[in-house]
């Protein structure tokens, strides 16, 4: 019986910008990643998403990045390590507070954007980060690509592995850069066929055709894109249909 998470990034408005449906995508996910201030989010919007994920018995998880509001954080920056584990560190740990006074808390890590694909890669990169969460509570899964060097220099860590139904995947099994066309799949009917596919069969067909090896605990929903409620509805209903069990996997 395949038992799957379905995770969205929320909470990546800032002040009067409000960006996609949060409210309404937490009645379908089981996981939120909630911004945490450096690439989207605000004291304010972090407290009312937590507040409305605890309500709806939604799992937290720290949606940590590089500090890049004016990118979104999806711009590469160079970090040095102590200062990325120090950023990560007042991420994780401001999100925690704010969950936990509204009777919750963060159970999970899930990097954002740029640092999450360089984390892929980059082993320094990766133990600044699993450094931090180390630091704040050894306990908390970090959620990743499968393959990440994330993996690799864990150290006992829980690493956690998920895919993307509306992502194209090269055939390493990597993420298509969004600077290329095709990057995001905006093809319901498509996203749904890949989300039980990679559910049920542990697979996905790259950009290129061939079919690539993909097992994963979580499956990610981008929040931010047109259509995004009805989609992770459809996923949902879909996965459920097909006999798969959805519950948080932290």
């Amino acid at each position: 019986m395949a038992v799957i998470d379905i995770n969205a990034d929320l909470g990546e408005g800032f002040g009067i910008w409000e960006l996609g449906d949060d409210l309404a995508l937490l009645d379908v996910i089981t996981s939120a990643n909630v911004a945490c201030g450096f690439h989207a989010g605000d004291p304010l919007i972090m407290r009312r998403v937590c507040a409305a994920a605890v309500e709806r018995g939604v799992t937290i998880g720290a949606q940590v990045s590089y500090r890049d509001l004016a990118g979104f954080g999806r711009r590469e920056m160079d970090v040095a390590a102590p200062e990325l584990t120090a950023e990560v560190l007042y991420q994780l740990a401001a999100l925690d507070g704010i969950a936990r006074a509204e009777g919750g808390r963060v159970s999970y890590v899930k990097p954002h954007g740029a640092l999450y694909n360089r984390i892929a890669r980059d082993a320094v990169q990766a133990a600044a980060v699993v450094e931090a969460v180390r630091a704040y509570d050894a306990a908390l899964p970090v959620l990743t690509l499968p393959g990440s060097a994330v993996h690799k220099v864990a150290d006992g860590l829980t690493v956690v592995a998920e895919c993307f139904a509306d992502r194209a995947y090269t055939s390493s099994g990597g993420l298509v850069s969004r600077r290329e066309p095709g990057a995001v799949v905006h093809d319901a009917d498509e996203v749904v066929r890949r989300a039980v596919r990679m559910a049920l069969e542990g697979t996905v067909v790259a950009a290129d055709g061939t079919e690539v090896p993909l097992r994963a605990r979580s499956i990610c929903v981008h929040g931010d894109t047109p259509g995004a409620v009805a989609l992770a509805q459809a996923v949902r209903s879909a996965l459920s249909g097909a006999g798969v069990v959805l519950e948080p996997f932290a």
